[in-house]
């Protein structure tokens, strides 16, 4: 199982916090750094230093790593138009020699949206209607062959004549992570357009259950269910012993028991037999969220307890 480290800056943390963290991470031998794309805090505690802008860091931290892939879960499709994502995604993609990747969704925050101006329809079914068309375009741009124009007509986003310039470093393109537990739309959109598709902070069998429909849009449209990847996204509270594991869990506000109800918490070698269920039922990579960005000391002790056994399921 491949493991990649996914933190949420919003909740507190300047660009030099997470350049440690994601230098730290590659050191270690982690495949990924992974940031959420929000603007908000969520919950009590102190709001500072305030947000960082998710592509803004992914091309800092494309200057500052060299082997790490790096990307977005997710950017919502409500803060960025289409045409300026793709450029900027191919331009972070280029700064960092093709280790981008583009998480997508609807977005869901409103309180962010008011607090920074950001238009926010409110009806989910709107704001799917954005998240198809911008995966259309932005997927559209990136395919078109240089010297080759590209046109779009929808509802909320149309492109007419576009260069579709620059090109990403990868081709014919950075992947694409969708999200989401939706059975219907979800799917299809995700058998279309993503190369993974990931279920965040959710049961074991909730991803069993929307996995099958994914695998099945996938089918629909003849594409091979195989070729799509399953991921999931839990807190990790990791800890030697006991003890351990008790005050990195006080450290993030949370009860150990409800962590080991909802999360990856434990010792690594309950870490490795709950990883190895998410396996077993499909799973092929795991995004660890780390909470306390200032704790190192937990990469370090996944990095040597548990990331050489995840590498074997």
């Amino acid at each position: 199982m491949d493991l990649r480290i996914f933190t949420e800056p919003q909740q507190g943390a300047s660009y030099e916090t997470l350049r440690q963290v994601a230098v730290c991470a590659e050191e270690l031998g982690f495949s990924a750094f992974f940031r959420s794309d929000h603007y908000l805090r969520m919950g009590d505690g102190s709001p500072l230093p305030g947000p960082t802008d998710a592509w803004i860091t992914l091309a800092g931290l494309a200057r500052d790593t060299t082997r790490i892939r790096l990307g977005t879960l997710v950017t919502p499709v409500t803060f960025r138009f289409p045409g300026p994502l793709a450029i900027s995604v191919a331009q972070v993609d280029q700064m960092s020699s093709g280790r981008v990747e583009l998480g997508l969704g609807a977005g869901w925050f409103g309180d962010e949206h008011h607090a920074y101006g950001i238009p926010y329809p409110e009806e989910m079914a709107d704001r799917f209607d954005m998240l198809e068309e911008q995966l259309a375009i932005v997927s559209g741009l990136w395919a078109t062959p240089v010297g080759e124009t590209f046109s779009f007509e929808g509802a909320r986003h149309s492109v007419r004549d576009s260069p579709a310039l620059p090109k990403p470093f990868q081709q014919p393109a950075p992947p694409i992570v969708m999200g989401g537990s939706g059975k219907v739309r979800t799917p299809r959109l995700a058998a279309k357009y993503a190369a993974e598709w990931n279920l965040p902070f959710s049961s074991l069998e909730t991803v069993v259950e929307v996995r099958a429909s994914v695998l099945a849009a996938c089918q629909k449209i003849d594409r091979d269910p195989a070729s799509i990847v399953t991921s999931a996204a839990q807190v990790l509270c990791c800890g030697a012993d006991d003890a351990e594991i008790v005050r990195r869990a006080a450290s993030i506000g949370r009860e150990v028991d409800e962590l080991r109800e909802n999360g990856l918490c434990g010792t690594p070698s309950e870490i490795i037999e709950r990883l190895t269920t998410w396996a077993e039922a499909g799973a092929s990579r795991c995004y660890l969220q780390i909470l306390d960005l200032d704790d190192l000391d937990h990469l370090r002790l996944v990095a040597a307890e548990v990331l050489p056994h995840a590498a074997t399921l």
